[in-house]
């Protein structure tokens, strides 16, 4: 940590590092946590005189990122995941073992200031869950002895760096794969075929050597651009995030459109609960990734790019920045790319602050630019008035990943893989009740049945796909395909047995939600705030079938008047499991018409501890409620 004196000019070598950029203002704060512990006053007082930006942009910005602190939170921050798979872990029991042996209550900095304790929506670690963040590291397969050492090892105040490795140890748990999991291609093949052979028009490849990278049309680089759009377009890929999107149209409006600069943005915030597949991609297929964004650069005209990493993935960072750093090495990121006058490109990496609504692209493009990440109103859309408001093209990793293999494959062999709407193949994120989780890559079209029988579920109730904001999906419906015709799915597939209880689920989605609205419209603040009331009503005994009634009535006005996805999606788990599991529901409720959702002589309760009574006389009756 830096001491008071030192920090005015650590402050400034930062700002230096980051071109005394406002747009950089979230990595700024989240370098600047990571070296104080918080953002303390005198902190953002001096970002503010520097940058010239308001002190209350600052504090309104670190104040909208879970993981960012205006004050200390404890020399070691530890988060449990609280997803439902981690839950199904038995996430809960353990964190209580870690309060109960440190001394502490969930949410609260200990006397000391060593160390807090609470929970963060989803890790991204799934697979080998239960997993929590301790000072951003994550740490998975958690039980009750490493608890027990970790507690230890906090207690002694060990730093990071003297915990045993294996506590960090992340795998990739790929169980099934398939041509984008097999590529072999070394970093820059497709890249020169592109250029350099007959992967593009053969009569293009003689007239490129010397030319000048020109956007303006006639040059043979343009006209190589517009055959790599042309060649996704042919393939018929889809966007890889769940809305199916067509890349190659995106490709093109984002090239056609007028501005003075073009942008490529790599969407890797995968914040869905049960979504792990870029964490996977970004491990093994890193070079990949980056092929696809230099060849959609090439095709929009971008000199820039942008992978928008999320936070829980901060442990990649530095590994990332190694390939990106040997890219430029080899000429394959930087000025005159493989030779080539003019073909500029380069990629930084920018990474999140826990904020699952940063998954939305244009929430993500504010985020960029080192502002809350609310979602933007939308038209116009990001490939006109995107980053800066420039032309810009967002596609998640898996997307990028399968353009570059589209081209490598060329677009008809591409196009032979899947089904006639769904070209492919698809990462899949499986966990829950099965003895082999990980990622399974198929090809479009496979059903939910082969899934399950491929990661050796049995007795399986229920399949959640494509995360909370998805479906789920009884055993009565489990032939159904994956794919645009029938479940599209960002890749999140959470499977549970028949001894899990799918109100719970429903329940925890809805805590998700509520959790993670950005605030920004009432609809979904207030909205997704009054379904988790209304779902901790039911599981207290007090729900009646009138509260089932008005969760359709709220699902009606978030549909109808939320400003972005999470708030119209917010119902769906609730929905969904009340559609095929009622009994779940209704054997919670209280056979009266109505119940007031507001409990009295429950709020009491503290009086009552408070003064050591409990008698009769304490409590209300019936009748005074």
């Amino acid at each position: 940590m830096t001491t008071t004196d030192d920090l005015p000019a650590f402050l400034d070598a930062l700002l230096a590092r980051h071109g005394n950029n406002p747009t950089n203002l979230l990595q700024i704060l989240c370098e600047t946590q990571d070296r104080q512990g918080c953002i303390p006053p005198p902190a953002i007082n001096h970002l503010s005189q520097r940058l010239g930006i308001p002190r209350a942009r600052i504090e309104g910005v670190a104040g909208f990122y879970s993981f960012l602190h205006l004050r200390p939170n404890g020399e070691y921050r530890v988060l449990f995941s609280d997803n439902i798979t981690d839950r199904m872990l038995g996430s809960q029991i353990l964190m209580e073992k870690m309060c109960q042996q440190l001394w502490l209550q969930p949410g609260k900095v200990s006397e000391d200031g060593l160390v807090s304790i609470n929970t963060t929506s989803c890790t991204g670690m799934c697979d080998q869950g239960p997993a929590m963040l301790v000072n951003g590291r994550a740490i998975t397969r958690l039980t009750h002895q490493r608890v027990q050492e970790i507690g230890s090892l906090i207690r002694n105040n060990t730093p990071l760096a003297g915990w045993p490795a294996d506590f960090f140890l992340v795998e990739d748990n790929i169980r099934r794969s398939g041509p984008l999991l097999d590529n072999t291609s070394a970093p820059g093949d497709i890249l020169r075929a592109v250029l350099f052979s007959s992967a593009v028009r053969p009569e293009l490849v003689e007239g490129l050597h010397g030319s000048p990278f020109d956007t303006s049309g006639g040059s043979p680089r343009t006209e190589i651009a517009k055959d790599i759009v042309e060649a996704v377009k042919h393939s018929s890929l889809r966007g890889r995030g769940g809305a199916g999107f067509p890349t190659g149209q995106k490709w093109e409006a984002c090239r056609n459109a007028p501005g003075s600069k073009h942008y490529v943005v790599c969407n890797a915030d995968e914040g869905e609960p049960g979504t792990f597949k870029d964490r996977v991609l970004l491990n093994c297929q890193a070079d990949l990734v980056f092929e696809g964004m230099t060849l959609c650069a090439l095709a929009v005209g971008a000199q820039h790019g942008y992978l928008y990493l999320r936070g829980e993935y901060r442990y990649l960072l530095e590994p990332l920045r190694a390939i990106l750093q040997r890219r430029r090495d080899n000429n394959m990121l930087g000025k005159n790319i493989l030779g080539q006058a003019g073909f500029d490109f380069d990629i930084a990496i920018h990474t999140g602050a826990g904020a699952y609504i940063c998954g939305e692209e244009s929430a993500l493009i504010e985020s960029l630019e080192g502002k809350r990440g609310v979602p933007r109103s939308r038209p116009p859309f990001p490939v006109t008035h995107g980053y800066m408001q420039q032309p810009t093209a967002v596609d998640n990793v898996e997307t990028f990943c399968s353009a570059a293999l589209a081209i490598q494959m060329g677009a008809e062999n591409f196009r032979a893989i899947g089904t006639q709407k769904s070209s492919g193949s698809k990462l899949i994120s499986v966990s829950g009740d099965c003895p082999r989780p990980g990622i399974y890559e198929y090809p479009f079209g496979v059903s939910v049945r082969e899934v399950l029988q491929d990661c050796g579920a049995v007795n399986t109730r229920a399949v959640q796909i494509s995360g909370p904001s998805g479906m789920c999906i009884p055993k009565r419906e489990f032939d159904r395909k994956l794919g645009f015709e029938d479940l599209p799915t960002a890749g999140a597939f959470m499977v549970f047995d028949d001894s899990r209880d799918l109100f719970e689920v429903a329940r925890n989605f809805v805590h998700f939600f509520a959790h993670e609205s950005c605030g920004f419209c009432t609809p979904c603040r207030v909205g997704t705030s009054m379904l988790k009331q209304t779902m901790d009503k039911i599981a207290a005994g007090h729900g009646t079938r009138h509260d089932l009634n008005e969760i359709e009535n709220l699902d009606k006005v978030l549909q109808t008047s939320s400003h972005c996805g999470l708030g119209r999606t917010a119902c769906n788990p609730v929905l969904h499991t009340l559609k095929h599991f009622r009994p779940a529901y209704e054997n919670r409720l209280k056979s009266l018409d109505f119940e007031p959702a507001f409990d009295l002589d429950g709020a009491l309760a503290r009086a009552r501890q408070m003064t050591g009574r409990d008698d009769a006389g304490a409590h209300l009756k019936p009748e005074e409620t």
